[in-house]
């Protein structure tokens, strides 16, 4: 799964193998999958705007709606079993970026408790969620340990699926196109209020890039530039990932998603670009190694296009230059 960006196709949950056992994770045609040979239900489905979409319940949990019917037939009694036998199952969450349709594991969450009254059942996404004596009703520990599980579990993973299909399973740096060595980055921080996790509010960046940009010692400006900064421009004999990892790539363009509506946010790059040069001021515009963006030549790079000949200029140079392919 790592290796698809972390999030799989409907083939490949409806042909998913363990070993030499085929196991159909998800139903042709229902957002439930109830096996016969299982006591409980194996997988539930959340689409938006589905009627059995989940929801978030207080401070921990999610609900997933009954099926339509009966509350004591069909789907709706291993649903509802599930609570009883306390058996994980696997929370499969929706997602479409353009025209592409994938599915985002999330295992193993557990039903913690029926609530026939209001036609649901309540779904931790954690099992130490199954040892609180109320998880609706948190305590302050509780709550902040919660909240840092959900979002690793569930928001961090789904903004990197979204992130990484946007960019093709690519670097937006360096190309590199091993989803296992991918991560989302956030442009302006998720800390900040108007650091929501949507894909203009990010970069798909190999792992040591996505370092070095969290840490300011590169900058992306707002004509789509990559901008080495003093602390690694100045740097010498650390080895080829220093020297065509880093220099190599000042001034080179990033390459964008196909889809211009997906592409970085003009006005968050220029935010946190200011930070980058701010984080940067001993290095003047006029001084050796220093960076001087220049916002004239503008020809971003898109998934499939070459970087040719206009892409590759030497660090530091204001002088356009060539390189081949």
């Amino acid at each position: 799964m790592d290796a698809r960006g972390g999030a799989v196709t409907r083939a490949d949950l409806l042909e998913f193998r363990a070993g030499t056992y085929a196991i159909q994770l998800v139903d042709r045609n229902r957002g439930i999958r109830n096996p016969q040979v299982l006591a409980s239900t194996l997988s539930i489905m959340s689409k938006p705007d589905s009627p059995y979409a989940d929801e978030e319940v207080g401070d921990s949990l999610f609900s997933y709606a009954y099926r339509e019917g009966p509350i004591d037939a069909g789907d709706n009694v291993k649903l509802r079993r599930s609570a009883l036998t306390k058996l994980p199952l696997i929370l499969l969450r929706w997602i479409k970026v353009g025209t592409e349709i994938r599915y985002l594991p999330v295992f193993p969450v557990y039903v913690v408790a029926d609530d026939p009254a209001n036609r649901r059942v309540l779904i931790a996404l954690d099992e130490s969620l199954r040892q609180v004596s109320d998880p609706q009703h948190l305590t302050e520990t509780e709550r902040r340990y919660v909240q840092r599980m959900t979002s690793q579990r569930l928001h961090q993973p789904q903004f990197r699926s979204r992130v990484l299909m946007a960019y093709g399973n690519r670097c937006a740096v360096c190309r590199l196109g091993r989803p296992q060595l991918l991560e989302a980055a956030h442009i302006i921080g998720d800390k900040k209020a108007h650091g929501i996790a949507d894909i203009p509010n990010g970069l798909s960046l190999c792992s040591i890039h996505h370092a070095a940009y969290d840490r300011n010692m590169i900058g992306i400006s707002p004509d789509y530039r990559v901008h080495i900064g003093p602390t690694l421009a100045e740097a010498d004999n650390e080895g080829p990932i220093l020297e065509f990892g880093f220099k190599g790539l000042n001034n080179v363009l990033l390459t964008l998603p196909d889809k211009k509506r997906f592409h970085p946010a003009g006005d968050r790059l220029a935010e946190r670009f200011q930070e980058f040069l701010t984080g940067t001021t001993h290095a003047h515009p006029t001084a050796p190694g220093a960076i001087k963006p220049d916002f004239q030549r503008i020809t971003p790079v898109t998934m499939g296009t070459d970087l040719g000949a206009t892409v590759f200029e030497p660090p530091f140079t204001d002088s356009p230059a060539t390189q081949s392919p």
